[in-house]
């Protein structure tokens, strides 16, 4: 089997991982700690779709000016989801609107990496 997930560098890994449970229902399926057991490496999974974090304070998007990987989490209920990432800590870019099939907002994560979250529409 092949696939590909997302390997996203974030300045506390203990709390992205936190943050990627309340946002968006993040189950943790491996976990590499440090020596005071806090989260250096974490592969993580929102509904079957995996991606990695790793603490990495000199590449995350802060650390490169901002550069980041642009995640799309598709979901039934963007609406929802938007909220939930919202009351977990994220910041809204832009707002959950209906464009080119889609309906999808987008929202940074305290890490600053940003999440178009949305669905395809009929």
């Amino acid at each position: 089997m092949t696939s590909i997930a997302a390997w996203m560098s974030v300045e506390n890994a203990s709390s992205a991982v936190a943050f990627y449970r309340a946002a968006f229902g993040a189950v943790e399926r491996e976990r590499l700690a440090n020596e005071s057991g806090e989260v250096d490496i974490a592969r993580l999974s929102i509904a079957g779709a995996d991606f990695w974090i790793q603490n990495d304070p000199s590449s995350t998007p802060a650390a490169l000016n901002g550069l980041s990987v642009r995640m799309i989490l598709t979901v039934d209920d963007p609406d929802a989801v938007f909220a939930q990432a919202l009351a977990a800590g994220a910041t809204e870019i832009a707002p959950i609107y209906e464009e080119h099939g889609w309906r999808i907002g987008r929202v940074a994560d305290p890490s600053g990496h940003h999440w178009e979250i949305g669905r395809q529409l009929t």
